[in-house]
């Protein structure tokens, strides 16, 4: 039997398609919009250069800020990374051969830039590690030839656990090595594609060991993003993996979704949640711990060195 016409319709469903407004970031997120003379002037100098930053590439929400004081990352060997990593924005492919005089273009900048510390990262290179590692020694040479005093951090990828290209490095005795552990064990599998918890661990913890080996020691650093799903207590157990390789620097920030083909951000972390990160690295004995929603790896890097009193 067919019910009624007006049973029909008080069991039909109503769907609102009406576009709904993303919901606003919280006040404590926002940053300075990119303008003025010196962010202009900086970003022509990287064009008539052909470099890259990763201020740019990864859309990093301080570029305002820091590009206003003249502080920026390079980031050299490309900018198309060989992993596709969930969290990350810069552009992923095939990447061409390396241009070994970028090292030295990047130098060039750091100097007309008068820059006393230098950051310098790269895209991801599994297609040559050595060849990444090599280009990372050149850019302190070129550096320290082109810009002496400048102190000078270097951001690198794993080398998928290459000795030789970690051995290349630390010999190269940049006064900061920065490798990023990202995010917690168990997100790696959809956060950092290629990357292995356990073997960024043991970069971290080789490069001190290496460094020892002729009686020098080098300053590491790290960095964490939150708001991917990881739960406080994963956070604080890797904080204290990374204590327990005598890591000094610990940089803990927000992650935010670059678009919506990269992993979604499961909530907001408020000021007293970094406040607490902080306060407990601290205690695990970190040297510094810059914590807060906008940091990145290089914000403030030269006041993290400082602080320390390492670098």
């Amino acid at each position: 039997m067919t019910p009624p016409v007006a049973t029909i319709q008080e069991e039909l469903v109503q769907i609102d398609l009406t576009p709904r407004k993303p919901a606003p970031k919280p006040a404590w997120l926002k940053a300075k919009a990119p303008m003025g003379e010196t962010f202009h002037s900086l970003k022509k100098m990287a064009r008539e250069l052909n470099l890259h930053t990763v201020c740019e590439s990864a859309q990093c929400p301080n570029i305002g800020e820091c590009w206003n004081q003249k502080a920026a990352t390079f980031m050299m060997l490309g900018n198309l990374c060989t992993r596709r990593c969930g969290f990350c924005a810069v552009p992923k492919g095939k990447p061409e051969p390396i241009d070994f005089d970028e090292p030295r273009r990047v130098a060039y900048a750091v100097a007309q830039l008068g820059l006393h510390h230098a950051v310098i990262t790269s895209v991801n290179r599994d297609d040559d590690n050595v060849g990444a590692a090599q280009a990372f020694v050149k850019v302190v040479e070129e550096i320290r030839l082109q810009a002496p005093g400048c102190r000078v951090e270097i951001l690198t990828p794993d080398f998928q656990g290459n000795e030789e290209s970690l051995r290349l490095v630390v010999a190269a005795r940049p006064e900061i090595l920065n490798h990023n552990i990202e995010t917690v064990p168990r997100l790696y599998r959809v956060a950092k594609s290629g990357g292995r918890y356990e073997r960024s661990l043991r970069f971290l913890e080789h490069a001190k060991e290496i460094a020892a080996e002729t009686g020098e020691e080098i300053v590491t650093k790290t960095g964490i993003i939150v708001g991917m799903g990881e739960e406080i207590h994963e956070l604080l157990s890797v904080f204290r993996d990374l204590a327990d390789r005598r890591v000094d620097i610990l940089t803990i920030g927000q992650y935010l979704r670059p678009s919506r083909d990269h992993l979604p951000m499961m909530r907001y972390y408020t000021p007293d949640e970094f406040a607490f990160l902080k306060h407990e690295a601290l205690g695990m004995g970190f040297k510094h711990v810059e914590s807060g929603p906008l940091v990145r790896s290089s914000y403030h890097a030269q006041e993290q060195a400082e602080s320390t009193g390492l670098a």
